[in-house]
């Protein structure tokens, strides 16, 4: 068992043993305010030995599934207009690591 601070929330990490292995139904995810810190949290993870994957996911070295979301993301995705919506769904699914500028250009139509 390890006890630890992530994000400034108290965690507790149990070993499970070899029933209980990690997947991505298991994920950590963080919401960003800008590129910048998306880049930093991206690249920190993916190029701390992880591997990308798609719209906003990576694996840390340990094999544990994260998801980088940018609230400009969520709010595309949950906005009230489905067009809008829409192209932001169809945005996300071409990216690895999430472009807010591309984003919001492919939002505007």
């Amino acid at each position: 068992m390890v006890e630890m601070t992530l994000l400034g929330f108290p965690v507790i990490l149990l070993n499970g043993g070899p029933h209980f292995t990690k997947s991505e139904a298991f994920s950590l995810q963080v919401h960003t305010d800008d590129q910048a810190e998306t880049d930093r949290l991206w690249d920190a993870i993916v190029g701390g030995g992880g591997t990308a994957s798609m719209c906003g996911w990576c694996k840390d070295k340990w094999g544990l599934s994260w998801q980088i979301t940018p609230r400009a993301l969520t709010n595309a995705t949950t906005h009230p207009d489905p067009a809008i919506r829409k192209r932001g769904f169809e945005a996300m699914m071409k990216m690895g690591k999430i472009d807010i500028a591309a984003l919001e250009a492919a939002l505007e139509g």
